[in-house]
């Protein structure tokens, strides 16, 4: 998959206070390394399946029918198209890709066909991996050594017999263990870098409560809605009860949030200024304030209204409860 989506560099001072936060450069000379790696790594699946030796395979499943759907969804709402009633490949979503590089749609776009592909995992058996659109795949080398490399390391001082220290009976037999194992260790690792880099981010922007800021809506839900700003890539949300004293239908499929009396759309990929109303480092929480949307600005909340949300015939309410009596 041809995704273009840009990776944050987050500076620290010697005191371990966050001094920048701005966005690494990519280059062409990263995208050739790149494509070196992905080589290496297919030639030791190759190498090891001919030698008929064990190993750990990188698995990647093709995306679920209803995360395609939702992605489909998200690309006619901007006014492109997903390829429909047929198998689908990874050339229908870089087609998807391509056509929206370049235009104000391109990360909206890149970031919904990234949630919907599935996670990645180490398996005994292959599966092949759809991301990279390759029939083999293990991890052999990295900028990083990961324990999977090992795995295949060993395998194949085995495979050649190039000394002593390869695969053992027992590595074997726990082969499949290993991969649960790690996949495991592999998902709680990337969450974990997840909430430092919010918690980060959050201690960033502390200091800037009360300032606005521009970004596009990444999320909807049906308590309310996530803004993710241009100039940190930090995701923000917004309470349902701060957006005007109207009801607002969400619509699971689309993920849209309409208004039932004036009628207004908000949904995924729109345009978005904001106000910062609070950061919280410790949870790693932004709450924002939506000033305007889609070019359009938001009547002011009152705080004394309770704002509605209509989900599949439901009201849920939002907001705070006044007091009887």
């Amino acid at each position: 998959l041809n995704l273009d989506l840009p990776e944050r560099k987050i500076v620290l001072s010697d005191e371990g206070v966050v001094t920048s936060v701005a966005f690494r450069d990519r280059f062409d000379a990263h995208k050739l390394v790149e494509e070196f790696m992905v080589m290496a790594n297919v030639c030791a699946a190759e190498t090891l399946e001919q030698k008929q030796r064990p190993f750990l395979y990188r698995v990647h499943e093709e995306p679920s029918q209803e995360k395609l759907e939702a992605l489909r969804e998200t690309a006619d709402s901007v006014g492109l198209q997903l390829a429909k009633g047929q198998v689908l490949k990874t050339m229908h979503l870089n087609k998807l890709l391509n056509a929206a590089a370049g235009t104000e749609d391109a990360e909206v776009i890149n970031m919904t066909v990234l949630r919907s592909m599935t996670q990645a995992y180490y398996g005994t058996e292959n599966m092949g991996h759809f991301g990279l659109n390759l029939r083999r795949y293990a991890h052999f080398t990295s900028p990083i050594r990961r324990y999977a490399d090992l795995v295949v390391h060993r395998a194949l001082i085995t495979a050649h017999g190039w000394g002593d220290d390869g695969s053992q009976p027992e590595d074997t037999d726990q082969m499949q263990d290993t991969a649960e194992w790690i996949s495991q260790t592999e998902r709680r690792s990337m969450l974990a870098e997840r909430d430092t880099v919010d918690r980060y981010l959050a201690a960033f922007l502390a200091e800037r409560v009360g300032n606005e800021f521009t970004g596009r809506v990444s999320g909807i839900a049906k308590f309310g809605m996530f803004v993710k700003l241009d100039e940190s890539g930090a995701d923000g949300m917004i309470p349902l009860s701060s957006l005007g004293r109207e009801y607002w239908v969400y619509n699971h499929e689309a993920k849209s949030l309409t208004g039932d009396r004036s009628g207004r759309v908000i949904s995924v990929g729109m345009l978005a200024t904001v106000r910062l109303a609070e950061a919280a480092p410790l949870t790693g929480g932004l709450l924002l304030e939506l000033l305007d949307v889609g070019g359009k600005l938001m009547p002011k909340s009152d705080c004394g209204k309770r704002s509605k949300i209509k989900h599949k015939g439901r009201s849920v309410v939002k907001g705070r409860r006044r007091r009887k009596g």
